[in-house]
């Protein structure tokens, strides 16, 4: 059975340049902002585009040293994003698969992102203290590119 979880962060940034930033140019921006956590981004294979599966490489402070994604959905006008783990991560040893739904929304003069985390765990795995930790890093995600903006008020404009 899949269960699932919602998270809303609030931004001072705008929506487009957290969509930009956080999403769009990740393998370019997470390892810069998040050092301790991210080693590295790599696109595998495509373009970017849908279908497109990138690999996040971690460094020991993750229990595990890397993931694969790919990106199913990717809307640009309507800020919204779609991924589903491939390979790597917890996938085959707590969970059986995992997908994560993004939608960006102008709010005043920032932004709020919505995220829905999809999820099916494997028989008699319990999950609730990874699903917490990944609430965290999502946040802790969103609150560095949110900085990065402010203090770089012309990047991606």
């Amino acid at each position: 059975m899949s269960s699932s979880w919602t998270l809303e962060v609030e931004t001072k940034a705008s929506a487009a340049a957290i969509y930009k930033a956080a999403f769009l140019d990740w393998h370019n921006l997470g390892p810069k902002l998040l050092p301790e956590l991210i080693t590295g981004v790599t696109l595998i294979s495509g373009g970017g585009t849908p279908g497109s599966i990138r690999q996040i490489n971690f460094t020991p402070a993750v229990p595990f040293g890397f993931v694969k994604e790919r990106l199913d959905l990717i809307d640009r006008e309507k800020l919204e994003l779609k991924i589903s783990i491939v390979e790597g991560g917890d996938l085959g040893v707590k969970i059986e698969s995992a997908s994560t739904h993004i939608k960006v929304e102008p709010k005043g003069n920032g932004s709020i992102v919505k995220v829905t985390g999809t999820y099916k765990a494997i028989a008699g795995v319990d999950i609730s203290e990874d699903t917490k930790k990944a609430q965290e890093a999502f946040i802790k995600s969103i609150k560095a590119v949110e900085e990065h903006l402010i203090a770089n008020p012309g990047a991606y404009a």
